[in-house]
This record gives structure tokens, C-alpha cells and sequence, in this order.
């Protein structure tokens, strides 16, 4: 608001200087000097007929017999503004006055230059003021559309000085729901915004200290664990039944499996690896070459060249894990690759039992296995679709499993492409 009213009081200032009359312009003054000495020089039966037609539409003349008859104002300081030694040079005059359209009283008020002639009669030039030639409301119409206008600009500009520090805190936000090994937002705009991303930073730490420790504690358990289940094996080689020690042995065996399971997931979800910026369709096409070497052919379909910001090891985890499901679960896997400006899909396709409608998130779940609808002579203990789609999630993307109308199962990963 202050801004917009210091627009307005500048162009009133320089509107109101670009209304006065133009009376230092050249030959102005010298004009109305020559006026002078002819009317003074003529007949006073004349004089009024001179004036009348000397007057245009930009100069009013008139001549009177006394300065009463002029009708002018009542203004002291009118004779104080004729201290102009170019004016006393060119009229040779007794007494000069000045008046200005707000001397009048009446609306319509006029610059006006009254001076005496030697014989004590009066002769007076009127020039109205510029108004920027426009009727007053004209004027009125004009000053408001200004201060809308500079209103506007200020808004404008005070709304870009805004919204930058919030598109920062969002792109903040975002960046750390897609990796909560993110920096913290630097605290800039307004004071409101700036606690705001305090608060968040503050909450931010808090979590990432959370889930640290949580790691830790679950990575320590796992490790922990592995000694009883050292000393139950020992225990069983003196067990003297064969069968009770062949089942004994195989429930250790499993849960030694499902510990260094544990072991590799905590592992990998504390893994400080930095989004970078890579050629996602080379790295599917080593991949592929990887099990080509063991006489696997992959069908890829997709761009030969795709460059998006993430993390190799962990996307290249996922989509092996993926393919070696397909492998073990069903039959000839192939891969597609699709991406635009928005989002980056990669898709796993397989041909098999498939699984049934109603599982489609509970193969997500940790330790779940779903071998009555797959393959029953098959190994894992049921993390590597959870540490997937953890990933997945990391990068702010979702994995998700649905069946293939002509059969097999279709995991499909997609992964968004940040700003930023």
C-alpha cells in the first residue's frame, strides 16, 4: 500500500508540473511582450478589440480600464511571483502579477499574467491549465487506473517474493518423502516461512534419528539371534533319533536363512547410496546381458537410451529381484521399458500360475510367502518383494503385481521424475 501510494503522490508531482503553462518556453514570453506594446501602443478605444483578437484558444486577453474590472482573485502573493528578471526585462511594467488556478475560486481556475500599463490601465493574458487534456473525470479515470496498476505490480512482485521460499519448502518436502537421508531446507522468505521450515527441519532430524536407531535395534536382534541358534544345532548332533534331528536341523537351517535375510534388508534400507543421475535402459540391458551369460534370454522393449535420477544399486536390486521371481515362479520373463517427462514405468512380465486377485499387497508383507499359487519348490523366506518395494518407495515411486489377461503375472514399477 505504501508502495502504490508513493506511485500516485510521484505521478501527481510530475502531472502537475507537466500542467503548468509553458512559460519559459522560447519566444512565450516574447510574445506576450510584443501583445503588450502594440495593444498599449493603440487607441484605449481599441485595445479590447486587439485583445479579442489576438486571444486563441490556448491565450485568453483582456483589457481593462482598472484592476477591479479584471475580477481577479484576492491573492498577496500573486505580485511576489513575478520575481522573475527575464519577465521585469521584457515588460516594461509598473507592477506584474501571477496567479494560479487555485487563486480562483471557481473550478475552472487559469494561469494568469496581469500587468499595468503606463496609463494605469490593466492588461491581462489567461492560459487554462494543461489538465493533460482531458475533462476532469478523464483525469479522475486515469489517476485510479495508475494506483490499480502500481497495486498490481506490487502484488505481483511481493507474491514472486513469496511463493519462491514455498515452492523451496515444497520441493524440500518432497525430496524428503522420497529419501529421508535428505538435507535439511534452508530457512529463507517471510518469518512465518521460515519457522515453518524449522519446524520441519526439526521434525525431520527427529525422524531420521528414529529410523536409525530403529535399524540399529532390528539389525542387532538378528545378529544376536544367530548364537542360540549356533548352540541349538550343536545340541542336535547328540540327538539319537534321525528324524527328530533331520526336522530340528531344517527349522534351524530356515531360521538361519530368514536372520541373514533380516541381516541383508536392514543393510540395505541403512545403505547411504546418493541419487545420481544414470541411463536407466543401459543398466536393464546389463541386466539382461548378465543372464544371457547363464543362457537366459530377456526380451526387452523400451528407448536404448533413458537418463533418470536415481540410485542404480537399489533400482538394479529391484528389477533382479523381479526377474528372478519370474524365473522361479513361472516361465519366459521379459522387460519394457516406457517413460515421458512426468514418470518412468518399468515393467516385469512373466508367464505363469500368477496369483490369486485378493494377494495382490499381501506379497508385500515381510516373511509372507504365497507358494500354493507359485512354485512350492522354491527357496526365500518371503523379503525380497518388501525390500522392493521399500526401494521403490524411497524414490517416491510404487511397485505393484497384477495378473496378465493371457497369463503370468505383470509387476510394474513406476518412479516419478522430480523436479529439481
Amino acid at each position: 500500500m505504501l508502495t502504490s501510494l508513493g506511485f500516485y503522490a510521484l505521478f501527481t508531482q510530475v502531472a502537475g508540473v507537466w500542467a503548468y503553462p509553458p512559460l519559459t518556453e522560447s519566444g512565450l514570453l516574447e510574445k506576450l511582450s510584443s501583445l503588450s506594446r502594440v495593444i498599449e501602443a493603440s487607441e484605449p478605444s481599441q485595445r479590447q478589440k486587439l485583445a479579442t483578437a489576438a486571444s486563441d484558444g490556448t491565450l485568453d486577453i483582456k483589457w481593462r480600464a482598472s484592476h477591479d474590472a479584471l475580477n481577479l482573485p484576492d491573492t498577496p502573493e500573486a505580485s511576489t511571483r513575478t520575481n522573475n528578471p527575464k519577465a521585469h526585462q521584457l515588460f516594461d511594467s509598473p507592477r506584474l502579477e501571477a496567479y494560479q488556478p487555485q487563486d480562483w475560486p471557481q473550478q475552472d481556475g487559469q494561469y494568469a499574467l496581469v500587468m499595468q500599463l503606463t496609463d494605469g490601465s490593466w492588461l491581462m493574458f489567461g492560459m487554462p491549465s494543461r489538465s493533460w487534456g482531458l475533462e476532469h473525470w478523464a483525469r479522475n479515470l486515469i489517476v485510479i487506473m495508475l494506483v490499480l496498476l502500481s497495486t498490481g505490480l506490487v502484488a505481483l512482485i511481493a507474491t514472486r517474493r513469496l511463493a519462491r521460499p514455498l515452492k523451496t519448502f515444497a520441493q524440500g518436502a518432497r525430496r524428503f518423502g522420497v529419501d529421508f537421508r535428505a538435507p535439511p531446507i534452508e530457512p529463507v522468505g517471510p518469518n512465518e516461512i521460515r519457522q515453518a521450515i524449522l519446524a520441519f527441519n526439526a521434525m525431520q532430524a527427529q525422524l531420521q534419528h528414529f529410523i536409525k536407531d530403529r535399524t540399529q535395534m532390528l539389525a542387532a536382534i538378528s545378529h544376536d539371534l544367530r548364537a542360540p541358534l549356533t548352540r541349538m544345532r550343536l545340541r542336535g548332533e547328540f540327538i539319537g533319533d534321525p528324524e527328530l534331528q533331520k526336522k530340528l536341523f531344517r527349522d534351524v537351517d530356515e531360521m538361519h536363512a530368514m536372520i541373514n535375510s533380516s541381516l541383508d534388508f536392514f543393510r540395505d534400507d541403512a545403505r547411504l547410496e546418493q541419487a545420481t543421475p544414470f541411463d536407466l535402459a543401459e543398466l536393464l540391458h546389463t541386466l539382461i546381458d548378465d543372464y544371457r551369460d547363464q543362457s537366459i534370454e530377456i526380451p526387452f522393449s523400451g528407448p536404448p537410451r533413458l537418463v533418470y535420477v536415481g540410485r542404480p544399486l537399489g533400482l538394479k536390486r529391484v528389477i533382479t529381484n523381479l526377474v528372478e521371481n519370474a524365473l522361479k515362479y513361472a516361465s519366459e520373463p521379459a522387460i519394457e521399458l516406457r517413460g515421458d517427462e512426468k514418470q518412468v514405468i518399468v515393467r516385469v512380465l512373466d508367464r505363469g500360475p500368477g496369483i490369486p486377485d485378493n494377494r495382490y499387497e499381501q506379497v508385500f508383507v515381510p516373511f509372507y510367502r504365497l507358494e500354493g499359487s507359485r512354485n512350492k519348490n522354491t527357496g526365500g523366506v518371503g523379503l525380497g518383494l518388501s525390500a522392493a518395494r521399500a526401494i521403490v518407495l524411497e524414490h517416491g515411486g510404487e511397485l505393484t503385481v497384477r495378473n496378465r489377461k493371457i497369463g503370468g503375472l505383470e509387476a510394474r514399477v513406476v518412479l516419478p521424475v522430480l523436479e529439481g
